[in-house]
């Protein structure tokens, strides 16, 4: 691989209910375990850091795909669940489930350029094999 770019980020003062920043400081929070794990919930929690990741990055594969299909989705948008639990062999897993809103288009082009955005999408690459990912392609 041809490293584009690299962002850096250091977790301090006890991971989930810790501080995390980047070291352009452009990202600075407390971390608090959510509430439905026993925790606080008063902090951003790695689960939402990776949820805002992946929508920005599958939408801009989105947009990506859209261009070279020659096809507007000026108004799309991408959300994303991340959900945390423990999984049967133990330890903990992830799902994913991203929701893709492509106003104005039919379902099967809408569905197919989500489909080639999950191809190229960094998050998705990284992901594929690893964790559950489900893509709804839904109307608003």
């Amino acid at each position: 691989m041809n490293t584009l770019y690299t962002a850096e980020a250091l977790a301090t003062g006890g991971g989930r209910n810790g501080h995390v920043t980047t070291s352009d400081a452009r990202l600075d929070l407390d971390l608090a375990v959510p509430t439905e794990m026993g925790g606080s919930g008063q902090g951003a929690n790695p689960e939402q850091l990776f949820a805002a990741g992946y929508a920005a990055c599958f939408h801009s594969a989105l947009q990506s795909v859209a261009r070279e299909a020659k096809v507007s989705i000026s108004d799309s948008s991408v959300g994303a669940r991340v959900g945390i639990g423990a999984l049967d062999a133990g330890g903990f897993g992830l799902e994913v489930t991203l929701e893709v809103v492509l106003p104005g288009l039919p379902a099967d082009q809408a569905q197919e350029l989500a489909d080639k955005a999950h191809m190229v999408c960094p998050y998705s690459n990284a992901t594929r094999g690893n964790i559950d990912v489900t893509i709804n392609v839904v109307e608003d």
